[in-house]
């Protein structure tokens, strides 16, 4: 359970990160349709914001994870 955590963590993190930069910056415009707030039709015109909740989110899971390898050593 705890990888699966610490994968989804990653993940979350990596598409807030991307989701900030191709949105402020438009460096990567050939990963526009691998973002998923780009994929939500919803978050048009809130794709900055919904970014950094998934990083903030991507960051929470894996703070819990490394808090669980803790507990258990």
């Amino acid at each position: 359970m705890r990888v699966v955590l610490e994968i989804a963590g990653w993940l979350l993190l990596l598409q807030g990160a991307g989701g900030v930069i191709n949105t402020l910056f438009g460096w990567w415009s050939w990963a526009h349709d691998l973002l998923l707030v780009n994929r939500l039709s919803f978050l048009s015109g809130y794709e900055v914001f919904a970014s950094i909740v998934l990083g903030v989110l991507g960051a929470a899971l894996l703070a819990a994870t490394s808090a669980a390898k803790k507990r258990e050593a």
